[in-house]
């Protein structure tokens, strides 16, 4: 995304052209998945998300030559897993881990290390084998690395929190979480931002009066009932 003659400059043009338009259909994308993450109930989220997912997918056909769909694909479907059977969940957290991976090596900085925040929070919301991957010490790593990429990322920061959160290490868990919310908004998804930054602050309040919580319940209750079967 991010070719001595006319015709070089003409190229030239033609990619800063294709990155704008594929910038701002990625942020259509994100814009419309924070929508139905945070104003749409239940139904509303499981009739939507397969939608949006099959929009990403035509958008990668569009742009073969760009990871960002790839990134945003695997963001839905983990998702939207939330919605499916247990078993069927399993192998859809499955491929957004590989479209992850897949995305990580062929550029790791993409969407500002938004990868490598999203495939540590898999490792380590999801249980570990043999029921998943989960894995704290991936995470870990993965939330170093993203971190290093975006010091300043409200995800980054609040999910690494939360992540500090689910180890027990709380004091530790309220820097990042003052972080996300020091973080700057982004103009152009300030719902999104503004939404997270939101979470963030009411992590911080929980901690601070020992009310423990981290997302890592929503993943844990659904893995625990495929187990169960």
């Amino acid at each position: 995304m991010k070719k001595t003659t006319f015709v070089a400059f003409l190229l030239l043009t033609s990619t800063k052209l294709l990155a704008g338009n594929i910038i701002s259909e990625i942020n259509l994308i994100e814009s419309s998945w924070a929508t139905i993450y945070y104003s749409e109930n239940n139904d509303q989220q499981r009739l939507h998300y397969p939608a949006l997912i099959r929009k990403t997918e035509a958008l990668s056909k569009k742009y073969p030559d760009t990871i960002e769909p790839v990134i945003w694909k695997a963001i839905l479907i983990a998702t939207n897993a939330t919605y499916e059977s247990p078993f069927t969940a399993l192998e859809s957290i499955n491929t957004a881990k590989e479209l992850l991976e897949y995305s990580i090596k062929k550029q790791p900085d993409a969407l500002e290390g938004a990868a490598q925040v999203v495939l540590a929070t898999l490792y380590y919301m999801t249980p570990g084998w043999p029921i998943s991957f989960g894995n704290n010490k991936r995470a870990e790593h993965l939330f170093q690395t993203a971190l290093k990429i975006n010091p300043l990322g409200i995800d980054s920061n609040y999910f690494y929190g939360d992540y500090l959160l689910s180890q027990g290490n709380t004091k530790k868990a309220q820097t990042y979480f003052k972080r996300a919310l020091e973080s700057p908004v982004r103009q152009h998804q300030k719902f999104a931002d503004t939404q997270l930054k939101q979470e963030a602050l009411t992590a911080l309040k929980q901690t601070q009066s020992s009310k423990l919580t981290s997302g890592k319940n929503k993943f844990i209750s659904l893995f625990s009932s495929a187990n169960s079967k």
